[in-house]
């Protein structure tokens, strides 16, 4: 299926939108639920946690289901209604300070994901399973725009809050409403290919010894996802504490720091990936995740003496700082590699969104573990609880990299040929 780049640059654009609205959701609740808890409200780091795990699990149960149905009917209603409901959720979690009602709100802002990034993936494959050069491109933009998600939608979320506080919400759902416009505009023309199409297409990618091989590190990987990228870290840097950690409400007093500290993250996070996208073909795809896992050690030990530098001189902090965001441009190129491992699964055939399907549950279970461990650690040790657990879950993915076996094609951009 040939479609024309306007429609695969506006689906790509609407993805970027719903991964703004997604984290400025994520920081608005870690804001709003510490605002709530200086109020009188029993809130802990565990609950938020549970939260996040709340979503992962919902978007980890939905997403082969829609993956398979994005095969069998056209993906462009699914993600069309994935949107609407993100906007849905998002709107309901300001209406009530009930915990029952935050669990129902992040359960369904999952649900809108998983309709969202499987079909959409899937679409992407299809759509330039015509141009191996197109196809490497397209998913790159995919990657970068849930970077732009990152930066933007914290930043974003923590200026609503500033300037419209609990009304932030609404305008966080309305973002998904835009995305969900343009995923109806930009998805046209996308096909079903049927239901045996749709089978097809998750047994091969199930049975790919190579996606098996690596799932286990990528789970310890996205672990991590869930166990920074989640509303604890939020919810810690914005309450009120007295204890000796520096990180620990660094921001109580201005809750909007926190979106600049994400875009600023995203930003050398980018630059990394787009550094390593030169780096990959001329390697091993094993090498370069083990040097990217290696690197997260460094990176806790260099957070780990930030978090404990409130009595150091500025100019020695942002030393610190400036050689951890080194390090951490250097452990960004774990996800492009994993990505074109992974690519490889899909194949010459249809049947693509159910394979994707597989993208998003790895995601899911890992960043469900990962949300649960931030909870625990963090109602504990704060944010050191969030560094040691980064270090343990990096510790695991080396271990288990060495039962990882080579992709049968090396280099970075031949892998995405293959697909």
């Amino acid at each position: 299926m040939k479609m024309p780049m306007d429609r695969l640059a506006l689906s790509i654009f609407a993805h970027a939108i719903l991964r703004i609205a997604s984290s400025a959701s994520g920081v608005l609740i870690g804001i709003y639920l510490a605002n709530l808890s200086g109020h009188g409200l029993q809130v802990d780091a565990g609950l938020l946690g549970i939260l996040g795990a709340a979503s992962f699990a919902a978007e980890l149960v939905a997403s082969i289901p829609f993956g398979i149905a994005s095969d069998a009917i056209s993906p462009r209603w699914l993600m069309v209604g994935g949107a609407l409901i993100g906007a849905l959720a998002v709107q309901l979690f300001a209406l009530s300070a009930h915990t029952e009602v935050f669990f129902l709100s992040r359960i369904l802002e999952g649900v809108g994901v998983a309709a969202v990034t499987p079909p959409l993936l899937g679409y992407l494959a299809d759509a330039t399973s015509h141009d191996a050069t197109l196809r490497a491109r397209v998913m790159s933009f995919f990657e970068l725009s849930l970077l732009a998600g990152l930066a933007l939608g914290g930043l974003m979320g923590s200026q609503f809050w500033d300037r419209f506080d609990v009304h932030a919400f609404s305008f966080v759902a309305t973002a998904y409403l835009a995305s969900a416009m343009l995923l109806f505009f930009g998805a046209k023309g996308s096909q079903s290919h049927g239901s045996h199409a749709a089978r097809e297409g998750l047994v091969r990618a199930v049975k790919d010894p190579s996606v098996r091989s690596l799932a286990p590190v990528w789970l310890c990987v996205n672990a991590v996802v869930g166990l920074w990228l989640g509303p604890t870290l939020p919810f810690l840097m914005t309450k009120r504490s007295s204890g000796s950690q520096y990180l620990d409400g660094v921001f109580a007093n201005c809750p909007t720091q926190v979106g600049w500290l994400l875009l600023g993250y995203s930003a050398v996070f980018g630059a990394g990936v787009f550094g390593w996208s030169f780096l990959l073909p001329r390697m091993r795809i094993r090498s370069a995740m083990r040097i990217c896992l290696l690197a997260m050690v460094p990176v806790c030990l260099g957070l780990f003496t930030i978090n404990h530098s409130a009595h150091a001189s500025a100019p020695i902090r942002w030393s610190i700082t400036a050689a951890t965001a080194l390090l951490i441009m250097v452990e960004s190129g774990f996800t492009p590699a994993a990505l074109a491992w992974l690519a490889q699964s899909l194949g010459p055939k249809s049947g693509k969104g159910a394979a994707m399907g597989i993208y998003s549950v790895l995601l899911s279970i890992g960043a469900i573990g990962g949300s649960l461990l931030a909870g625990a650690l963090g109602r504990s040790l704060s944010v050191d609880g969030l560094l040691l657990g980064t270090v343990l879950l990096a510790a695991c993915a080396l271990l288990l990299l060495h039962k990882v076996t080579d992709p049968a094609v090396q280099p970075f951009e031949e892998s995405y040929e293959q697909a």
